[in-house]
């Protein structure tokens, strides 16, 4: 089973985020679990990546062409930076080209069967939201994804889930904007917890150690989808959409 992980390609300001990362990298490969990641080596990314590949584990990072020919993160010179692995270890990180930034989104969704979220930026928090939609619309459900979205593995029933790892608070915020959508009538209530947050201990002190890729792994393997309402089940598997087409 395949789980994707969204983080920044920066190590942010504090070493707990760095340390959240390994551990989610051990975690998966402990679990022979393949990590679906960005592609990158730089910041937390590439720790939770490097992590995977120095426990055994094995790794697909999917990356646009334009980022690699740029020699940013992910191209062949930052991939030969990825130092501390042997040969075999650097041989179980596979590395998926795509065209474009939507792309490489959906090349990760259809290659995962779970979805979590390290911190990171606006490119993290973009990928997040858009998976989580797609659970509420019922886009992730078994049989009923179009051509390009289908699943290389089983997903989740009926859904896939969508975790964050919520180290020092960094995803409090969300999570009230989120209480805020049901309270102004913008999201059904029954949707409020498309997206799990693991909280890790009361003391932030305590997080730096804590073993966050456990803590994913137990709440993708627990999340209820059944509670959830998809506004549109079984509606993404008809290519030819005959009924809107224009008379």
């Amino acid at each position: 089973m395949s789980v994707a992980v969204y983080c920044g390609s920066s190590s942010g300001t504090k070493a707990v985020y760095t340390n959240a990362a390994i551990s989610v990298g051990r975690a998966l490969a402990k679990a022979q679990r393949r990590l679906i990641y960005g592609g990158g080596v730089n910041g937390i990314m590439g720790a939770v990546s490097k992590a995977v590949l120095l426990n055994g584990g094995s790794v697909t990072g999917v990356l646009p062409y334009a980022i690699a020919a740029g020699g940013g993160e992910g191209g062949r010179k930052k991939l030969a930076e990825h130092e501390g692995l042997t040969p075999e270890q650097r041989s179980m990180n596979e590395r998926v080209m795509v065209h474009s930034m939507h792309e490489r989104k959906v090349e990760m969704a259809r290659r995962s069967v779970g979805f979590a979220g390290l911190p990171g930026g606006l490119g993290t928090f973009e990928e997040i939201l858009e998976v989580a939609t797609w659970t509420q619309l019922g886009i992730h459900r078994k049989r009923q994804l179009p051509p390009v979205l289908q699943v290389v593995d089983k997903v989740l029933t009926p859904d896939a889930a969508v975790v964050l790892l919520n180290v020092r608070g960094f995803y409090d915020p969300l999570r009230a904007l989120i209480k805020k959508g049901v309270e102004e009538g913008f999201i059904m209530l029954s949707n409020a917890h498309i997206i799990t947050f693991v909280d890790g201990p009361a003391s932030y002190d305590a997080h730096d150690t804590y073993d966050w890729g456990s803590a994913m792994l137990t709440a993708l393997e627990f999340w209820k989808g059944n509670d959830v309402t998809a506004l549109f089940p079984g509606q993404w598997n008809d290519s030819s959409n005959e009924n809107l087409k224009a008379t």
